[in-house]
């Protein structure tokens, strides 16, 4: 569960700074180190873990299907790996996966192809509300059967497939629809063939690439990614040391280019080529980011990023850029506002089921301060800001359950100077539950608001 819900209150801009800051370990991760080493077999270690409320979820998640996960201490656990298709739990079980999208569809892949399951899966209000059928639909080509019948949102039960086989799959721009099959393939019979004909993050690949036979990646004719996946296999126990998250390292990197006269660094960054659109886009449109001292770690490309406060030219991001940079749109909406010119991202329709419908939530908080938009389902335009407001307004951001529409709204305020009054705030404890200390770390005045 969150902890008890606040709301934050900025009203005063952060000054130059020069820091050196170490950010949150990386969600995508650290998820999928767990639920790997649950199916693995002996014991998986996984160091510095984020310990955040959607990793709490996945673990309660785990526990109940039968798996014993041990803390060593802060961020170091172990895993028992019970081995494929292993997966207890007594009729009608409740799974809650709080707010952790990622955890939900991954679990959902695991549990289709696991003997005998039966279960009903939840997330909190804002995961009830996303739209689920492509998952549904592609698990049902398993065999694995959801009620109620024609429901496209959790709560579902789960019926896990009698006769798993493996299956075909485009896989387009969601890593997690791609991760969830490849994890229904690994207990399915025969082989489950993925064709990635848009490359989206690759942490599952890498991770199950550590185990031999189970796992082949070759070129198509087409030169796209063909994915193996062997079912009944053996998966090796992980031995994983967390990086930290390039999208959390999103925010800080922002507010560093937008205030005048700042310095960053930011240590020991997973720097996965998949998932640094983000870096990459703004270097093209004059932002002074570097990539230092980066080296490969469990089959991952790790380094510090470096950044300096920098005048930017407006941003043109094409459909290219969507699933290397999907969590960072909010923050680069930010950068845009404040970035004089007209900035266009295409390609983003996506972004509607997230937490929150990404496009029109931020669209609004960028109107409140005299930020002009466009938007369609499939893109955003952000006009010229010379005319940004600051005086006599307030940012004010309704209790959505979207962790990163808070965080890109505490930068808008620090950057501008304008007052923001943002609830329920404790959502980003679900990816980032250092942002506020790191925030004011870095010189950012925040008042915190707890509800009676």
């Amino acid at each position: 569960m969150l902890n008890k819900s606040f709301s934050i209150n900025t009203s005063s801009k952060i000054k130059p700074y020069s820091k050196t800051i170490s950010v949150d370990s990386d969600k995508s991760i650290s998820i999928r180190s767990f639920l790997i080493g649950a199916i693995s077999h002996n014991i998986t270690e996984i160091k510095n873990v984020l310990e955040s409320e959607d990793i709490f979820s996945c673990i309660n998640c785990l526990k109940k299907l039968g798996v014993k996960i041990k803390k060593v201490k802060s961020k170091h656990y172990l895993i028992y790996g019970k081995g494929l298709g292993a997966f207890y739990a007594k009729k009608n079980t409740v799974l809650d996966c709080g707010n952790s999208g990622t955890t939900a569809r991954l679990l959902v892949g695991l549990l289709s192809t696991n003997p005998e399951i039966q279960v009903k899966i939840k997330g909190d209000n804002s995961l009830n509300k996303r739209n689920m059928s492509k998952l549904i639909d592609l698990m049902n080509k398993f065999g694995t059967t959801f009620l109620p019948k024609n429901k496209s949102t959790f709560p579902l039960t789960l019926i896990s497939s009698e006769i798993p086989i493996g299956i075909e799959y485009k896989a387009g721009v969601s890593a997690q629809l791609k991760s969830a099959v490849m994890f229904a393939g690994l207990n399915a019979n025969g082989v489950t063939n993925v064709i990635e004909e848009k490359e989206s993050r690759n942490h599952t690949e890498k991770m199950l690439l550590r185990s031999p036979k189970i796992l082949e990646i070759k070129k198509n004719k087409k030169k796209q990614n063909h994915i193996k996946i062997y079912g009944k296999g053996y998966l090796d126990s992980l031995n994983i040391n967390v990086a930290g998250d390039p999208s959390s390292a999103a925010f800080y990197t922002a507010l560093t280019l937008l205030t005048p006269k700042a310095n960053l660094k930011i240590k020991h960054v997973g720097l996965n080529p998949r998932r640094i659109g983000f870096y990459k886009l703004l270097k093209k449109y004059g932002a002074k980011i570097k990539f230092k001292n980066v080296k490969k770690i469990n089959n991952e490309l790790v380094g510090d990023i470096y950044v300096a406060s920098s005048k930017l030219k407006p941003i043109k991001a094409s459909s290219a850029y969507y699933v290397s940079t999907t969590d960072e749109y909010p923050i680069l909406f930010v950068i845009a506002a404040l970035t004089k010119g007209t900035s266009i991202f295409k390609g983003i329709k996506d972004l509607a089921n997230k937490e929150s419908n990404r496009i029109e939530e931020m669209k609004k908080i960028l109107i409140q301060v005299g930020v002009k938009c466009r938007s369609s389902k499939n893109e955003m335009k952000i006009l010229n800001t010379s005319k940004i407001k600051k005086s006599n307004i307030k940012i004010k951001v309704p209790g959505l359950g979207d962790h990163r529409i808070c965080m890109s709204a505490v930068i808008l305020s620090l950057v501008t100077g304008i007052k923001a009054e943002i609830k329920n705030f404790e959502t980003v404890e679900t990816s980032s539950p250092s942002f506020l200390k790191i925030i004011k770390l870095l010189g950012g005045e925040i008042e915190i608001k707890k509800k009676l």
